[in-house]
């Protein structure tokens, strides 16, 4: 009788409630408290019990959110398709080829995509456990143009929720100055499961970035750093980068693929001066 009560009142109050937070969020927990009465009298709640108390749980948590606009919403979609292709893309291990390998196992793979062109993929270790990683390419991600020479700036145009970034990004001028100043607006999605990191991004717009002077706007996506401890040595990360950019332009695609693989390469040993300087300190 009384699962069947719980749902009807449930029904009944719930467009009311959707209106009304504050009566929302006494509900919840009038609902938890008295689910918790109900436990400590029965021998063995029935499943149903759990269920509503984990999604009377969820409801309490979800009231604290802030709401997203339809166009925050679509920032997070964006996000999460980086994320997606990104992810699909290095999971089929069939076609690549080397470009770059050097003696300390850095290296950076490549294959042509119908419907992308072509991508790189770096795979390196860095002698630096992942939280140090994470830290300096995620919450420090604004000092980039510090200690990345191919980077003048990194720069947070919103932030949307826990997960989600729309950056604005300068890069320097590469190949002697044959591919001049770029810029890219990008939406990012970070997302940590268990023991592995991915981050993810693509190209978006934004009215707080329009064309600037003196930048070609180039265009990202998908791409992605994916990071995990080093098997057997978690004071070691192994750190994956999927890059696939557009840089638009009149720019020959041999001095293109030059330009990308050599900036791969070479953000792996900024990166590791880097954490090497931050562990010093």
């Amino acid at each position: 009788m009384l699962p069947a009560t719980f749902k009807l009142c449930a029904a009944i109050s719930h467009q009311h409630l959707r209106n009304v937070t504050g009566l929302r969020r006494k509900a919840a927990v009038a609902i938890s408290q008295e689910l918790s009465k109900l436990s400590c009298h029965s021998p063995g709640p029935g499943t149903w019990i759990n269920q509503v108390r984990r999604r009377s749980s969820l409801l309490s948590s979800r009231l604290e959110e802030k709401p997203f606009s339809e166009l925050e919403m679509s920032y997070i979609k964006q996000g999460e398709e980086a994320l997606q292709k990104s992810l699909s893309i290095l999971e089929d291990q069939d076609g690549w080829k080397t470009e770059t390998m050097v003696r300390n196992g850095d290296k950076v793979l490549s294959k042509v995509l119908p419907d992308v062109g072509k991508v790189f993929r770096l795979e390196v270790v860095v002698d630096q456990p992942l939280d140090a990683v994470y830290s300096e390419l995620v919450d420090n991600m604004e000092q980039m143009g510090d200690w990345n020479p191919n980077v003048k700036e990194v720069k947070i145009l919103q932030r949307i929720g826990k997960d989600t970034l729309i950056t604005h990004e300068k890069a320097a001028a590469a190949a002697g100055n044959v591919v001049g100043p770029r810029d890219f607006v990008s939406v990012r999605c970070s997302r940590r499961r268990g023991s592995t990191c991915v981050l993810a991004g693509m190209a978006t717009q934004h009215l707080a970035m329009p064309q600037q002077d003196g930048f070609v706007r180039a265009e990202n996506g998908p791409t992605c750093m994916v990071l995990r401890p080093l098997p057997g040595s978690p004071s070691q990360t192994k750190l994956t980068w999927l890059l696939s950019i557009d840089l638009k332009g009149w720019l020959p695609k041999s001095i293109i693929h030059q330009v990308l693989s050599q900036t791969q390469m070479d953000f792996a040993n900024h990166l590791r001066q880097r954490l090497a300087r931050a562990g010093t300190r």
